[in-house]
């Protein structure tokens, strides 16, 4: 039989106690986020890269060039300027 901390009883009583705490509707939503954080903090240990899903970053938008003004359009026109 299996000795130790992950044996099958305890095991059962920890997820009982969890779905006593957490209930049924936030049950899965708590474990997958205690996954994505093992799976972070492997990785960050591992030292190994960022995997596909945090890697595809979106790329920053380009700068567009504005399009080029006449030189007697460039500069506002005031009220006492106008002959």
């Amino acid at each position: 039989m299996a000795s130790g901390i992950l044996s099958p009883t305890h095991l059962l009583v920890v997820l009982v106690v969890a779905l006593i705490v957490l209930g049924p509707k936030r049950l899965p939503g708590a474990g997958k986020a205690l996954g994505q954080g093992l799976k972070e903090f492997k990785d960050s240990i591992g030292g190994s890269g960022p995997s596909e899903e945090t890697a595809q970053i979106p790329a920053a938008p380009t700068m567009m060039q504005a399009p080029a003004v006449p030189a007697n359009e460039s500069a506002p026109v005031h009220a006492g300027e106008m002959a």
